[in-house]
This record gives C-alpha cells, structure tokens and sequence, in this order.
C-alpha cells in the first residue's frame, strides 16, 4: 500500500520566503517529527551553494522497527525558486516529497503545494504514515509560519 498525501499552503509573504525555507533539507527535517537526528551533506549542494542531500535518522513508534532508519535523501529536481522534489531511500521506506511555490500577485499571497508518497517496506510503516502524515503536513506549515515571523 502507498500513502499519498497533496496539501496546499497559503501564505501573505513573498515567495522568496517560502523557498529560502522548503529549499533547504535541514528546515525540512527539522519539520518532521520522527526525524530524530540528521545530517546535511553541505559537500553537494546547487548553484547557490544551498545543500541538496541529508541523512535522516527516522524513529517510527512501530513493532518491527527496534531503533531509527536510515534514510537517504536527495533533492532530484530542482528549479529555483519555485519547484523542489526530494527522495528518500531506506531499508524500511521510500518518501517522495515534491513543493512548488506559486504567487499571486495580485492578492500579494503565495501558495505551497506539498505532495508526499510514501512506500513501506516494512509492514506498518504505511500504516503509520495513513495516521499520522497529516499531522506531519501541519508541522510542516507550522515551522513554515514560525520561519515568517522570525
């Protein structure tokens, strides 16, 4: 089974803001909240020196899973500054996660569109996902806001 998930946030700051954030892979995994620990490969990185890979150590509260996975990460599409895709590899699972930023101009907003796939290896995993991916999103958006004011 595979858990697909599309959300979409608004935003009353310009784009730029929206992107400096979901471009980088720290801020993202900083969102998640079964990422426990990670670490950034700042030895790849785009044209604007911006990291495009991370380690993700990945604590999910299932039987099979006694300690974190590992998952690799690695933005595989990238059009600054309004569409990055990463994927993420483990034993356990793959995640897909896709966000493109557009603005309206006219009403001075800007829109995120967040669109994950998840597919476990392990049973429960998808399970977990179909539960609790939502509530990812919202952190997600939370951090997203909490980066704004900052």
């Amino acid at each position: 089974m595979t858990v697909r998930v599309r959300r979409v946030f608004e935003f009353t700051v310009p784009p730029s803001d929206v992107w400096k954030f979901i471009a980088d892979p720290s801020k993202r995994a900083d969102a998640i909240s079964v990422v426990d620990t990670y670490e950034v490969d700042t030895t790849n990185t785009d044209s604007d020196d911006v990291p495009i890979s991370a380690t993700w150590e990945v604590a999910l509260p299932i039987p099979l899973i006694n300690s974190t996975a590992t998952v690799n990460t690695e933005d595989v599409d990238r059009d600054p500054p309004t569409h990055v895709k990463f994927v993420g590899k483990s034993s356990v699972m793959n995640v897909t996660g896709e966000h493109t930023i557009e603005h309206d101009e006219p009403n001075q907003t800007t829109r995120l569109i967040n669109e994950f796939v998840v597919d476990g290896r392990v049973p429960g995993v998808e399970r977990y996902f179909k539960r609790n991916l939502d509530d990812e999103l919202d952190n997600l958006e939370s951090a997203l806001r909490r980066s704004f004011e900052a």
